[in-house]
Formats: C-alpha cells, sequence, structure tokens
C-alpha cells in the first residue's frame, strides 16, 4: 500500500496525470456518448468536464499540475479549428450561392445572441462590467476575453459565459430544432449547423460535426463569422454608444 501511495504521489505530481487523465476520461464519455445514442444530455464534454472536476477535488491536484499535462491536448485545439475549413470547402460552391443569405444570418443572429444576454443580465440588476463580459457569450472563449477585456468587462468571467453557453446550445440544441420544426433533410441540417455555430461557437461546432457532416461545416462557417463580426463590430458599437 505504501508503495502506491508513493506511485501516485509521483504521478499525480508530473505531467503525464493530466495528459493521461484527460484521455481516459474522455475516451470513457466517448464511450457512453456512442452507447445511448449520442443522445445530447450524454455530451462527452460535459461529463468529462465533470468527472476531471471531481477526480481533481478528490486528489488534491492543483489546476496548474493538471494543465502541465492537458496542454498538450490543449494545443491541437488550433489544427482542430483549422480542420474546420476542409468541410466548408468541400461546400464551397454551395456557399458562395448563399453568402448574402449567411452573412445576414450571421450578423442577425450575433446581435440577437449579444443582446438577449445583457438584457436579461441588465433585468436581473448585474454591475456594468459582468453586462460588458456578457456581450461576446456567444465567441469563441480565447476572443470573447479579448473582446470583453477591450470593452472594460471581466476576461476571465467572459470565458465562464462563453463555455456555459456553449455547453448549453450543444445539450438544448436538438431539442429546440425539433420543437419549432426544423428538418433533418439537407437544408434542415444546414440550418441546424449554422443556428448552432452561431450562439455555441466551439462546443456547438463540435456537436454538430459529430451528428450531419452538412451541420458541422455550417457550424464552422457560422464560427468563423462570429469571430470576425464580434471582433470588429462589438467593439465599435460600444465606442458609439458610450460617446
Amino acid at each position: 500500500m505504501a508503495n502506491f501511495v508513493e506511485l501516485w504521489v509521483y504521478l499525480s505530481s508530473t505531467p503525464l496525470f493530466g495528459l493521461t487523465a484527460t484521455l481516459v476520461v474522455y475516451v470513457l464519455a466517448q464511450a457512453a456518448y456512442t452507447r445511448v445514442a449520442q443522445a445530447p444530455w450524454a455530451n462527452p464534454v460535459l461529463w468529462s468536464v465533470i468527472s476531471i472536476t471531481l477526480v481533481l477535488t478528490a486528489t488534491g491536484v492543483n489546476y496548474q499540475t493538471y494543465f502541465s499535462g492537458a496542454q498538450f491536448i490543449h494545443f491541437l485545439l488550433g489544427p482542430a479549428v483549422v480542420a474546420l475549413a476542409w468541410p466548408m470547402w468541400q461546400r464551397r460552391e454551395t456557399l458562395m450561392r448563399k453568402w448574402r443569405a449567411l452573412l445576414s444570418a450571421a450578423l442577425i443572429g450575433g446581435f440577437c445572441a449579444a443582446g438577449t444576454g445583457v438584457l436579461l443580465g441588465w433585468l436581473l440588476g448585474l454591475p456594468p462590467e459582468v453586462l460588458l463580459s456578457l456581450v461576446p457569450k456567444s465567441v469563441t472563449a480565447p476572443v470573447a476575453m479579448g473582446i470583453a477585456e477591450n470593452l472594460g468587462g471581466i476576461p476571465a468571467l467572459a470565458a465562464v459565459f462563453a463555455v456555459l453557453t456553449g455547453m448549453t446550445g450543444a445539450l438544448s440544441a436538438k431539442y429546440l430544432f425539433d420543437w419549432f420544426g426544423i428538418g433533418t433533410n439537407r437544408s434542415g441540417w444546414m440550418a441546424r449547423g449554422f443556428a448552432l455555430g452561431t450562439t455555441s461557437h466551439g462546443i456547438g461546432a463540435a456537436r454538430a460535426m459529430q451528428v450531419d457532416a452538412d451541420a458541422g461545416a455550417l457550424a464552422g462557417l457560422a464560427l468563423g463569422l462570429q469571430v470576425l463580426l464580434a471582433s470588429i463590430l462589438m467593439p465599435l458599437i460600444y465606442l458609439v454608444w458610450s460617446n
């Protein structure tokens, strides 16, 4: 038993712990997700986050130690995002024909996503810095942090809002699309994917990619459009509004 404790103390303090724990937990969560026919409530990202949190809390391993290993997976997020361009390239002719409609949908969707969050926060009486952190909640977390900082918000809080927004969209989108009667033919999948990428950024795009190729391609496009539009328009709108 003493040897096992010594081994655990050693492993938990090395980068190998974070990397191994992340891979094992996600593989198990993905297997369970597949077992229940990819039900939204079984989203592997959600359960991986919950499981890793419980493991770190139970073992007393701090986040910095964990991330020293998990950062190798974090690095792969960059190539993964770039890889989203391939499904879009395969559908480039369709996207070029519909670029006006897609751009309009991105503008309207981004405005509604930011506006509804700020309106709800204002009705709840949240302080100004929290409201400003809510503005970029539907933009992918790294960009949301930069936008929030430029607006006078709290970058860390903006990242939390972005992750919660993405997870909420990934969990609830299927039920909302079914309720609104958005079908699962090719045009329906494209509409679902674009809406999910617009409101729920990377986590939503990952969910869309898992269920349908057309949905994943449009979700990746919507994610990219929101990053570009939000980075340009949100600071400008705030500057005009504050003056």
